[in-house]
This record gives C-alpha cells, sequence and structure tokens, in this order.
C-alpha cells in the first residue's frame, strides 16, 4: 500500500503550546515562532528527506525537532517498510535505534549507579567483572570503556560465532587489547557490551528490567523496549533482510542478536517522542515533569567534551562531540553533542539553544545499501539555521480560519489514504467548513471509501434510541451501526478495510458517548491490526477549564469510559492518544491536528459553521451548559429534552420554580443566574406533564463553572425536597462515591472540589497528549 506517512503532514499543523514557567519544560507541540524559529527553514528538512527517498538512499525517516520544550517540527516521510510490501512511515513508527541504545541506556544507567556509590568511573573493569581481572583489559576502568579507550578492538572477528551474553562474554576475553588502556581511542561495541554486563553483575537485574524501572517508566517512554512485544510489531520499521525476510522487531546488530536481543551497545527499539522525552530531560540537567533520571551535576560530568588519546575530535561520557562520525550541524553550538546508530539513526543535542533533533530512518532495509552520507548532518544544520534566521514574518494577509482535520488531510489531496480501503466512523458534524460531509470529501478525493459508521443518533445525528444499521443515500455505503446491537465494530464490518477514519465533533464533557465510541473503536483496531486515522475538531467549550470530580475507575459505563474529569478541556484526538497511551492499547494511531486552534477559543471563534452534534444539543449555550444540567438528567428530572431549549431548562411537576430560583440565586454562583420558569416538555422525562423549575441564563461563559453548578443545583434540589428528588440517580453520570457523599450532605461546593489529587494527577497525565 504505497503513499508518503500519514503523520507526514504534522508539520503544517503544530500549534501554540502553554507558556513554560520556571520549572524545565516537558513536551509540547508549537508553532515554530513561539520557539523564535523559520517555520521556513525547518520546512526544508522535509524536502532533504523527500529527495533522500527518491534516491533510494532510504525507504523512510521521521525527525523531531524541538525547542526549549516546544515540538516545532515532526514529520514522517516516505516508508517503513518496502519488502514484503510498501507501508508508509508514521509519527508514532518504531524503529530499532542501534548504537543509541549506548547513551539511552547504559550511559545514564552506569552514571545513575555512581551517583549511588556503587561503582566508580576510576575503578577498573575487572573489579566488577572478576573473570578479566587477568586480561590485558581488565586494567581499563569503566571510564575507559565510557570514552571507548578501553583498547579493546571495535568487535568480535568475523568468524566467531558465540551465542548468549556468557558465550560472548568468553569470546570478548579471548580478545586481545590493540593498546594500553587510556592510550588510544578506538570505537567499540565491546565495551558497551562489558557495561551492560557490569550493570546487570552488581545490580542483579536484568537491563530491560533496570532501563524500564530507571528510565522508560519515569520519563512516560512507553512505547521503548528491548525485544518488543509482538503487538508493537505492525508499528516498527523493519530492518535488513536476513534467511529471506526482513527484520522486524529483532535487533539487527549481530552481536546483540546473538546475545538474545538484549546488550549494552544496541537492541533498543523507540520512537521519535520518546527519545525526545529522554532528550530533553537531559536539556533539562536530567529532570522531566517530575521525574528525575539524573543529578544537574551528573548531566554536566556525562555532557562535558574530552580529548582522547590518538583521535581527531572529542567525546564526552558516551556521546559524541565532534568526532568525523559525529553530525554537527554547521550552526551547532560548540557545547553540543549527539550520537548516531548504524541502522540509520541519531539523536542531537545543543544544550546552549535548548534545542535537540530527533532522526529516525531504516536505512538498512531492505538489502543494507542505504546510504545517509551527509544528510543526518544537514538536517540538524537546517534546525540550526531555523533558529538563526528566527520567526518568518507575519503573513500580510490575516490567516485562515480554523481548519477541523479533515481540511488539513484534504490539503494533501488524501494522498496518505492512497491504496487504503477506508472505514469512516462519521455522522452530520463530520464536514469541512462549507458544509461537505468528509464521507463525500473522501470520495471526491479518490479515497477507497468502502463503509460508514454512525454513533448514537445515527449517521444524520437525528435519532433516538438504538439505531439499526443501513444504507447512505447518498453515496450508497453500507452504514454500520455503533449504537444497535452492538456498542463496538464486529470483525464482519470491518472485513476488507486496511484503515479507520474517525470523524465525530465532541462536545467536552465525559458522560457525551460520542468519546466511549472512540475508545470501542480504538479497541477493536489495536486487536484487528487496523491503524486508525483521528481528524480532529476543536473543543466548543474551551480546551482550557478543566473540572472534576474525577470518574472513580471501576464506575465506567457507556457514558463513562475513562477516568476523566467531568469537563475534561481536551480534544477527541487529545483523548484518542491518551486512551491509547494510558489503557495501553497499543493502536497503531494517527491524529491529523484542526490547524489554527487555541485552547482558549470556544466555538464561536473558530469560524467553522455550527452543526449540532445531537438532536438536543442545540447551540453553544446548549453545549455550555451541558456539563452542568446534563449532570443530573438521570435522576427524577426533565433537562428540557422535548422543549425549545434542551439544557437550558431544568424542572419537574414537583418543584417551586420560585423557591429553587431563589435558593440558586443565593449561592452567588460565577457566570449564571436563574429565573423561575414553567414549560411542559413533549418527549423524555415528564412528557406532556406541567413542570415548575428554572431557566439557567448564562452571563458570563468565561467564569461559568458547569460542573460546580450542575452540583450545586443538586444539593439545592436535596435540601428542599428531601426524599423526592432522588439523589442517588445523579451517580450515573457523576461518577465519584467521594462528591456522592458530599452531596448526601447537601454540601455542591464540596462536591465538585472532591478528591483534587486525583484532579491534579489528572491534569499531569493529560499534558502528555495535548496538541494545543
Amino acid at each position: 500500500m504505497p503513499g508518503p506517512a500519514l503523520l507526514m503532514l504534522l508539520g503544517l499543523l503544530l500549534l501554540p503550546a502553554a507558556a513554560s514557567g520556571a520549572t524545565p519544560p516537558t513536551l509540547s507541540v508549537a508553532e515554530p515562532a513561539a520557539a523564535g524559529m523559520s517555520e521556513k527553514r525547518l520546512n526544508t528538512i522535509e524536502d532533504l528527506l523527500g529527495e533522500a527517498v527518491r534516491e533510494g538512499r532510504l525507504p523512510g525517516a521521521v525527525v523531531l525537532v524541538a525547542r526549549q520544550g516546544k515540538v516545532v517540527f515532526w514529520r514522517a516521510v516516505g516508508d517503513r517498510a518496502l519488502i514484503p510490501e510498501r507501508r508508509p512511515m508514521n509519527l508514532n513508527t518504531i524503529f530499532d535505534v542501534a548504537s543509541l541504545t549506548k547513551v539511552i541506556v547504559t550511559a545514564p544507567l552506569v552514571l545513575q549507579l555512581v551517583e549511588e556509590g556503587r561503582v566508580r568511573l576510576e575503578e577498573p573493569m575487572g573489579r566488577y567483572l572478576p573473570e578479566f581481572q587477568r586480561h590485558p583489559a581488565g586494567r581499563a576502568t569503566l571510564r575507559h570503556l565510557l570514552v571507548h579507550t578501553s583498547g579493546l578492538p571495535s568487535g568480535l572477528p568475523r568468524e566467531d560465532t558465540s551465542e548468549g551474553p556468557a558465550a560472548i562474554l568468553s569470546a570478548i576475553r579471548r580478545e586481545r587489547p590493540v593498546a594500553v588502556p587510556g592510550t588510544r581511542y578506538l570505537y567499540s561495541d565491546l565495551n558497551y557490551i562489558l557495561l551492560g554486563a557490569i550493570l546487570e553483575r552488581i545490580t542483579g537485574r536484568a537491563l530491560p528490567a533496570l532501563a524500564e524501572e530507571r528510565i522508560f517508566v519515569p520519563l512516560g517512554m512507553g512505547e521503548t523496549a528491548f525485544n518488543p512485544p509482538e503487538a508493537w510489531r505492525e508499528r516498527i520499521a523493519p530492518t535488513q533482510i536476513v534467511n529471506g525476510a526482513p527484520r522486524q522487531g529483532s535487533v539487527h546488530d549481530p552481536l546483540a542478536f546473538r546475545m538474545g536481543g538484549v546488550a549494552g551497545h544496541a537492541g533498543l527499539f523507540s520512537t521519535a517522542m520518546d527519545l525526545a522525552r529522554f532528550a530533553q530531560a537531559i536539556l533539562n540537567g536530567g529532570l522531566y515533569g517530575e521525574a528525575r533520571i539524573l543529578a544537574p551535576r551528573t548531566v554536566a560530568l556525562m555532557t562535558s567534551p574530552l580529548s582522547l588519546p590518538q583521535a581527531k575530535g572529542r567525546r564526552t561520557l558516551g556521546w559524541d562531540v565532534d568526532s568525523p562520525a559525529a553530525v554537527r550541524g554547521v550552526h551547532s553550538s560548540p557545547d553540543s553533542f549527539g550520537h548516531t546508530g548504524f541502522t540509520g539513526t541519531a539523536l542531537w543535542l545543543d544544550p546552549p539553544t535548548e534545542t535537540l533533533v530527533v532522526f529516525l530512518s531504516n536505512r538498512v532495509h531492505p538489502d543494507g545499501s542505504g546510504d545517509l552520507a551527509g544528510l543526518r548532518g544537514a538536517v540538524v544544520s537546517a534546525a540550526g539555521r531555523a533558529l538563526l534566521e528566527g520567526p518568518d514574518p507575519e503573513p500580510a494577509s490575516p490567516p485562515v480560519s480554523i481548519q477541523p482535520g479533515v481540511e488539513v488531510l484534504g490539503r494533501l489531496a488524501f494522498a496518505p489514504l492512497a491504496g487504503r480501503r477506508v472505514g469512516l466512523v462519521t455522522n452530520q458534524t463530520g464536514r469541512d467548513r462549507a458544509g461537505r460531509r468528509t464521507a463525500d470529501l473522501l470520495r471526491e478525493g479518490g479515497v477507497r471509501l468502502r463503509a460508514l459508521f454512525s454513533p448514537e443518533h445515527g449517521l444524520a445525528g437525528s435519532a433516538e434510541g438504538p439505531v439499526p444499521a443501513g444504507t447512505d443515500a447518498l453515496s450508497g455505503l453500507p452504514v454500520h451501526s455503533l449504537y444497535g446491537a452492538t456498542l463496538r465494530p464486529t470483525p464482519p464490518m470491518l472485513r476488507g478495510l486496511d484503515l479507520l477514519i474517525f470523524d465525530l465533533q465532541d462536545v467536552g464533557t465525559r458522560f457525551y458517548t460520542y468519546i466511549t465510541t472512540l475508545g470501542y473503536v480504538l479497541e477493536v483496531a489495536a486487536a484487528e491490526g487496523l491503524p486508525v486515522v483521528v481528524l480532529d475538531r476543536p473543543n466548543p467549550i474551551t480546551g482550557r477549564i478543566v473540572e472534576g470530580p474525577v470518574l472513580d475507575p471501576d464506575l465506567t459505563s457507556f457514558t463513562a469510559y475513562h477516568p476523566l474529569p467531568l469537563r475534561h478541556g481536551m480534544t477527541v484526538g487529545e483523548l484518542a492518544l491518551l486512551f491509547n497511551g494510558e489503557r495501553g492499547m497499543g493502536a497503531e494511531l494517527t491524529v491529523i491536528p484542526a490547524r489554527g486552534w487555541r485552547r482558549e477559543q470556544w466555538f464561536d471563534e473558530t469560524g467553522i459553521p455550527w452543526v449540532n452534534p445531537s438532536p438536543n444539543i442545540r447551540s453553544l449555550t446548549g453545549a455550555t451548559l451541558y456539563p452542568a444540567v446534563g449532570l443530573l438528567e438521570s435522576a427524577n428530572l426533565s433537562v428540557g429534552r422535548g422543549t425549545e431549549s434542551p439544557f437550558e431548562v431544568l424542572g419537574a411537576p414537583w418543584i417551586n420554580g420560585d423557591a429553587l430560583a431563589a435558593a440558586l440565586t443565593a449561592l452567588d454562583l460565577p457566570g449564571v443566574r436563574f429565573v423561575p420558569t414553567t414549560f411542559t416538555p413533549n418527549a423524555s422525562a415528564y412528557q406532556g406533564k406541567a413542570c415548575q423549575g428554572v431557566r439557567v441564563i448564562l452571563t458570563d461563559r468565561e467564569r461559568f463553572r458547569a460542573v460546580q453548578t450542575g452540583l450545586e443545583v443538586a444539593a439545592a434540589l436535596h435540601r428542599l425536597y428531601p426524599g423526592t428528588f432522588l439523589l442517588e440517580k445523579v451517580q450515573q453520570l457523576l461518577g465519584n462515591r467521594t462528591a456522592m457523599a458530599w452531596l448526601r450532605q447537601g454540601d455542591g461546593r464540596a462536591a465538585a472540589g472532591a478528591e483534587p489529587e486525583a484532579l491534579e494527577a489528572f491534569l499531569r497525565v493529560r499534558e502528555r497528549y495535548l496538541l494545543y
């Protein structure tokens, strides 16, 4: 299935990140201008990669550039596989990073043990590996091993066929040094194999477990591992063909392969974003978020340039600085450093400019003939030039209004979907700004659209209750209902499809079922090995305001898919990333962000026409009030369904509207006021019965706090009508026992603020998945 990578276009989509504070930055996506860099210059990186792909120098590549914690360029170009069939490169493609293992795993772990006083850099390795005490290289210190001055040869002889870690160590003992330790620089994989063995001896732990506990988990590197699990296989870029088939998921390096895929010099698999997290931690002096992997003084020790005997250039305790093999850019600072990997990978860090560059490719696929000569250095140079030139001048014409993900994909004429048989999860909200349906845009763009899937309310968004399967009148395509006999796509529905696209407008509230449908789609797609592309859209009630309480994890349901706060402040694309990451789904997920949206923007500030996302959310005001009023509709209330203004009124035949309005007005809730009203709904709760209650009038949407308002209303009803108002029913959508306990005491304010530590924990997790 040929075609460019689905996410090669992300560079078009980079969005403003939150302003960084005094604490060291974590990574977030931002416009290049926000990091003081030229977008035009960064875009030349794609030209460099595209030309190299066309020349056959590599199948494809992923490059990520970040400055000051802001990811300003992140693109995938070309294919991740050519044999046995073409598969496009993706931003989340997993690579065999080869010798980057040395600086991502082995050197940092050694220095952690130095910090703990368990090893010393100046001690001979024979002290830690007794079998080397009588070996001429046994006098080489850990420092010698780290900087490749141990005197050991570069590798084992070609004729050596030793297998297994013990046999490889024995083979190394049979090798004679080519120099006295400390007298000659010679880059050698044997040095780091020995360091890996020392780490395991000292700690009594296997290298993968050490790396996971001490580096990967603290830094959130959830897609980094030795011997990656089978579930990752389809996302891994294959390397060279061996015995008739490309290696995919097993390490390319021959020595590491013979050691079972785990070694101190090679064997690691990772993604661009995971490596960027590690690199940012190094730029932060060993800290990423709240996780510290090295002390600042240790990072300084690790990254300080050292002159090497009988060598051109310098290295550090692990990193390359300016040796002939370095990929230093022409604009890099003198204090910058990095490393490369034989498979076609590189990492370059520039502390003075707070910049990092991740370059990942599988240039050895399929036959080992790929050539990166000068390419990695040219990419690093382009990033440096982008900083040197600074932000591009502001365009003379005003910027275009915000574009939903479907339009961003359309700018590439849907080329990333070429040759794929596609299923689309959508409804009436899946449209561009001109009102054209996503389904029609895909078909007109030459995409092989084969099936439609509809959520609650059906394809037209007007149905109530279970929705049957059917046929789309405009396209003739089958429409599979995900709110009928099944809530999840079934294997027969997916038969003959290569990819699923999700394009639905969410409303920013936990109990809106479209995001549960998203979760179910991701689960099934991961199990079936189908990639998923989410075409993102703005959160209509902003992505800035987040309100708890957080769902108790054991209270999940179709209206409560994941432990989110009631108002989560995320887009559907960001939620997809969070679900996939936090629930360990392993889906091959691509999110196409909405171009130009900022988290503080409301839907009426986007320029996108309003389309009712469901029959009873008929305006932005209704969507804004929905987390407050909709929260209560499981109880014995009418929330205005069957009236002209659903979610803007609430009442019941047993309520005194004047008394309720007075009680709520006395609370002086921000951004809202309440007036008595009467209404007779023609559908849903109390159909045909006269109700008294209140009209909820939004006066300041920025100050309005929907969840607090809804819970204060619930508490007031409980105080006014104990035993009549069925308070316990509120738990169905509230989903938090602590908050419910406060409601029973009539304290809505305390209920809204229940379990603040859970909300803080969510916000920390949320930060990792924000795109805007």
